[in-house]
């Protein structure tokens, strides 16, 4: 089936992370039970578009949204374009297919308000782990960058005395973040709480756990969510709403959207566009509070 090879070439060649990998090989190994099972074959190269499309059926019909049949199939689609280029197959079944409609996910991100409230609950709090909460916090905030790159940030990455930061993106591509003054100061107080860990020796991994062992995605949501959890009312209240709230908050306030489409480390404007629909709301306020026709 030539399933573990295209896995081996998503994580070694396209550079793809661990859980988005995990996600197509759990894709892939779902329709192929499926294939076999009511086609009595385990060739996935013989598979035709109305063989796929009975798959979607099934699925639509024992109630999977639209929004994650669309995934399931995409990761098929990208399957079968690693057997056409690696000449398995001389067509690929879904060169075709249409997505099926799925309504758009609206992100509600956290206000200034919300997140200034956050902050200043951790105004009195000097011991090691709630400086260590508020530096994930403001860092989400200030910088706008994914979990996976906050939990894989090590402490060569910091450059306390130029203002910046090292974080790797996907498919290793690297850039620079600058950082606040405010951050800078909670940097400067959570590596000198860092320093007196037991277990820390030779970690160099920037944000640590109290046992001194690299930090964990499960954990930075979990804290994310707490604390967010006394300032909000919103239903989502994780690592990512932060980041919509920076790419919000920034184009609130007259960012270009090309300064933050590298900021946030998208390879296309589309990724980046999802974040302007709220900044289009504070244009409209803007533009009934200001235009002078509107006055009269």
């Amino acid at each position: 089936m030539l399933i573990s090879e295209f896995i081996d070439y998503l994580f070694l060649e396209k550079k793809y992370s661990k859980h988005t990998v995990a996600a197509y090989k759990s894709d892939l190994l779902s329709f192929s039970q499926f294939y076999q099972s009511e086609y009595g074959n385990d060739e996935l190269s013989e598979v035709n578009y109305s063989q796929i499309r009975s798959w979607i059926v099934l699925l639509v019909d024992k109630g999977v949204s639209n929004r994650t049949v669309n995934r399931k199939i995409s990761s098929l689609k990208t399957y079968y374009k690693f057997l056409l280029k690696i000449g398995e197959v001389a067509y690929n079944p879904l060169a075709k297919h249409q997505a099926l409609k799925a309504p758009k996910k609206l992100q509600i991100p956290f206000s200034v308000k919300e997140v200034e409230d956050v902050l200043h609950d951790f105004m009195d709090n000097r011991d090691f782990e709630s400086v260590r909460d508020r530096l994930i916090v403001e860092l989400f905030y200030a910088t706008g960058m994914r979990r996976i790159e906050l939990v894989n940030l090590k402490i060569s990455d910091v450059d306390i005395n130029s203002k910046q930061i090292k974080v790797l993106g996907k498919r290793n591509k690297e850039r620079y973040l600058p950082l606040l003054s405010s951050v800078c100061e909670t940097l400067k107080l959570y590596l000198e709480l860092r320093s007196d860990l037991i277990n820390d020796n030779t970690s160099a991994f920037l944000l640590l756990t109290k046992k001194g062992v690299k930090i964990y995605e499960t954990l930075v949501y979990r804290i994310i969510n707490s604390y967010f959890s006394k300032a909000s009312s919103k239903v989502k209240k994780s690592p990512h709403i932060l980041r919509h709230s920076f790419a919000t908050h920034l184009l609130n306030e007259g960012a270009n959207l090309n300064a933050v489409k590298e900021l946030l480390g998208h390879s296309s404007l589309a990724a980046t566009q999802v974040y302007t629909h709220h900044s289009v709301a504070q244009l409209t306020k803007v533009y009934k509070e200001s235009h002078p026709r509107n006055k009269k």
